[in-house]
């Protein structure tokens, strides 16, 4: 009689632990900026419905710098999908060159985003239209300035070598959390920049 040889069991998959937490942390996220997009619109709407204008005098928002804070926060967006397309095939090189760009993009719209605060003069004490654009786009100032970290530990995992094409769960965390901050900015663009 002969032993029959079963062929090896697949690998074990890995739980998503760290996708589903940043997947809460990305929606929690963006709940907390629908209610502060939320609470601007309504402020805005009784203000012009009193007959007055929303921004006060002498205070502007451009729109050259929202529009090109948007344009790179799209380019992000495919050098991010890039990153994680080639980690997931092993492809190293092109992997870190996505990531880099990712990162330059971003620190690109973190300057950018400072510079056009210097350009809106909106005073603080003036009123809550201050408060509010300022509260708003500081809030997603802090969470482009955690993609950055979380996007530059994944970079340093994936250059130390703990992700492969089976394993890079970390990057597509951090890819999800980009995603949602980008989302959020696009919120932002049309409410607080267009619509003014």
């Amino acid at each position: 009689m002969s032993a029959h040889i079963l062929p090896p069991a697949p690998p074990v998959q890995r739980p998503r632990v760290v996708v589903v937490a940043t997947a809460f942390a990305s929606a929690a996220a963006v709940m907390a900026f629908v209610t502060l997009l939320g609470v601007y619109l309504n402020k805005r709407a009784s203000v012009i419905e009193a007959g007055s204008t929303w921004l006060p005098e002498g205070s502007t928002i451009p729109l050259q710098q929202p529009n090109t804070m948007l344009i790179t926060l799209i380019m992000s967006v495919i050098t991010m999908a890039w990153a994680v397309n080639a980690i997931s095939k092993n492809d190293r090189v092109n992997a870190f060159l996505a990531l880099g760009f990712t990162l330059v993009l971003g620190i690109a719209t973190l300057v950018m985003t400072t510079y056009l605060w210097t350009l809106m003069k909106l005073d603080v004490a003036s009123g809550a239209q201050g408060v509010l654009i300022y509260t708003i786009t500081g809030a997603h100032t802090i969470m482009l300035v955690l993609a950055l970290v979380f996007t530059s530990l994944m970079a340093l995992r994936a250059l130390g070598g703990q992700f492969n094409s089976r394993e890079h769960d970390g990057m597509s965390a951090a890819a999800l959390f980009w995603y949602a901050m980008v989302a959020v900015y696009a919120l932002i663009w049309i409410i607080i920049y267009v619509t003014k």
